[in-house]
């Protein structure tokens, strides 16, 4: 009974002065208590359990069987329409000794509610278990199962030179992470392909501009040019997010449509047409960016505009050209590169103030002058790469390009590895997301003995672009140059198995066998493709391990008949693996009289070994004054 006060009950009088339901439990809400009692919260506990458990094992099976993502999207929502259903069902229909009822028709003394709502707590409870001991088994056992698996494999094909595919990680990507596909040419002109493949490229180069995004690389994501279903793409590139679209050129203007998909979902984030003149392509980068990252959520920091259109043109013409230079620069041959060298030409032509342009054919000229140039051309090329270098620096000083740009020629044309090192170290302090900077700053860093930020770079570059075999060669050539043998045979063999042409990984994979003295593979290797300047010198080599000294000699005169004196290097590995210490060291002196960009490699080689201990290899290697 309520106590009074001056005639008042006591619940009324705090009743009138805190509020009439001030003191009242959550329990005696009508609805919330109908909701317990009808065991509804149950019924949902129970359903978005057993979702989870389908769910999971589902999305592994659809992937394994290569399902289509609308089906994926099916599931969701079959289970999300389920889901209304079943708590209207919990909270109509009652489960009696006679089977269901409707619960109005069922009498208060006769319910067994309370029964039902100890089974489905037990349900709940098992479901919960299975739940755990799956997410245990998966992780602690199929995860290292699986690897161990993998592993084993591996092996296998290392020992018995398999090509076969490199394992896959396990899909979990980064929250941030995406992939750009190629946008597709709707301009009805089969010629303006170069153009949508280039603007998707500076679209993905502006993503890559902005920190907290981690994008894909070009080659990984440009690998996707059929469009499979998203699934597929998240998968093989570990990314969670998509963009995809579509251009249409025209005279003067210019119409992108892009979106943006959640790669684990495959529900739609953002979606937009743009129509623009063609000279405002900055600055559509630079809204598609910003829109794709507020989409994901992610903060920017700074003047992103800023970021994003450094080194750039508003010169229409003169990005076109640009983009024809640097669709011809993807080319691995002396006439592709001369190519890219004529279309930045014209892009310089058009806009003498554009850095990008500076920066690409600086970078074309140092390729040319290392790979393809002979003679007083050689050095003419390298003098052409420094002064547009020191051009695009000028004009953007914080231009990773240009740093990249500079960095290859101090440490090819120049020798001057200290500061090339300086170079690569601030590029990539500029754009930590760039692959290419990474596989060429990660690799120069193993020459000089910085192994572990050397290889550290390398890996981060297949993370960046996991389907681009140069990324697993480079990587492959990082661990031979810091003595990891058996795992340079490893990535090689991933390398090749993405591209079974890929002539430069046949030398990584036949090297680092001809060190753990698998001659007779290193030779099988080497002679699948003889044309390559490498797998000439590891023939060199390897033939004379097998005693056929005489095919030793004539694959060394061949490989002098192609390259003369720019060979000098070469030809210095080649004869200190022969035990001939004198020759080698002549050889050096003359790589060292020609500035011989293989010089690089000489503080971390491991062909020179033989000549470490020589007074004229360590006068050559002081001379060259590698950094510490």
């Amino acid at each position: 009974m309520d106590t009074e006060k001056d005639g008042v009950p006591e619940a009324k009088r705090l009743e009138s002065e805190v509020g009439p339901r001030a003191f009242r439990p959550l329990t005696q809400f009508r609805l919330f208590q109908q909701l317990k009692q009808r065991n509804v919260f149950r019924v949902a506990a129970l359903y978005l359990v057993v979702c989870w458990l389908i769910l999971e094992p589902v999305h592994v099976v659809f992937h394994m069987l290569d399902v289509p993502i609308w089906a994926n999207r099916l599931v969701v929502m079959i289970m999300a329409v389920g889901f209304p259903a079943a708590v209207i069902f919990a909270w109509v229909y009652e489960i009696t000794p006679e089977g269901l009822k409707p619960t109005v028709e069922v009498p208060h003394g006769q319910s067994i509610r309370k029964l039902t709502g100890r089974r489905l707590d037990m349900a709940i409870i098992a479901v919960l278990a299975v739940a755990l001991a799956y997410f245990v088994v998966d992780k602690f056992w199929i995860s290292k199962h699986l690897a161990a698996s993998r592993s084993a494999t591996t092996t296998h094909e290392t020992a018995s030179g398999s090509t076969a595919a490199p394992a896959s990680v396990a899909f979990n990507p980064p929250p941030h992470s995406i992939a750009v596909l190629p946008f597709v040419n709707l301009s009805g002109d089969q010629g303006q392909e170069y153009f949508s493949d280039g603007l998707t490229e500076e679209l993905l180069n502006s993503l890559a501009a902005i920190e907290g995004l981690q994008v894909a690389a070009r080659t990984s994501s440009f690998s996707f040019k059929e469009h499979p279903d998203i699934v597929t793409v998240a998968h093989k590139l570990n990314v969670a997010s998509v963009l995809e679209g579509s251009v249409r050129r025209s005279e003067h203007t210019l119409r992108v449509t892009a979106q943006l998909i959640n790669a684990v979902t495959g529900f739609h984030l953002w979606s937009k047409t743009y129509d623009r003149e063609l000279g405002d392509v900055l600055k559509l980068q630079t809204e598609i960016a910003t829109a794709v990252a507020d989409a994901l959520k992610v903060t920017l920091f700074g003047d992103v505009a800023a970021k994003i259109e450094l080194g750039g043109t508003r010169n229409a013409a003169a990005f076109d050209a640009y983009l024809q230079g640097r669709k011809a620069d993807v080319g691995e041959d002396a006439k592709a590169i001369l190519e890219a060298i004529a279309a930045f030409t014209e892009a310089i032509r058009l806009d003498s103030n554009y850095a990008l342009a500076f920066a690409g054919r600086s970078l074309a000229y140092s390729g040319y002058a290392q790979e393809f140039a002979a003679g007083a051309a050689i050095r003419e090329s390298y003098n052409k790469a420094l002064a547009d270098a020191r051009q695009a620096l000028a004009l953007a000083p914080e231009l990773a390009e240009g740093h990249l740009a500079l960095g290859l020629y101090l440490e090819s044309g120049s020798l001057d590895f200290a500061k090339a090192s300086e170079e690569y170290d601030r590029a990539r302090n500029l754009a930590p997301g760039n692959a290419e900077l990474l596989r060429v700053s990660g690799r120069f860093a193993v020459y000089l003995g910085h192994i572990d930020p050397g290889l550290t770079a390398l890996r981060r570059a297949i993370v960046l672009d996991p389907l681009n075999p140069r990324s697993h060669d480079v990587f492959s050539q990082g661990l031979y140059y810091a003595h990891r043998y058996q795992e340079a045979v490893a990535a090689a063999t991933d390398a090749i198995s993405l591209d079974s042409d890929y002539q430069p990984a046949y030398a990584s994979r036949g090297l680092a066998y001809y060190a753990l003295g698998s001659f007779e593979s290193a030779r099988a290797l080497s002679e699948s493709k003889p044309d390559f300047q490498f797998n000439q010198v590891c023939l060199a080599m390897t033939y004379d391990k097998l005693g056929r000294h005489a095919d030793a000699e004539g694959q060394l005169a061949k490989l002098r008949a192609a390259l003369g004196n720019a060979g000098a290097y070469q030809y210095a590995t080649v004869y200190a693996q022969w035990g001939n210490r004198a020759k080698a060291l002549e050889w050096l002196d003359t790589a060292m009289r020609l500035r011989d960009p293989g010089l690089a490699y000489l503080k971390s080689d491991p062909l020179l070994d033989p000549l470490r201990n020589e007074p004229r290899f360590q006068a050559i290697e002081r001379a060259l004054k590698f950094p510490e």
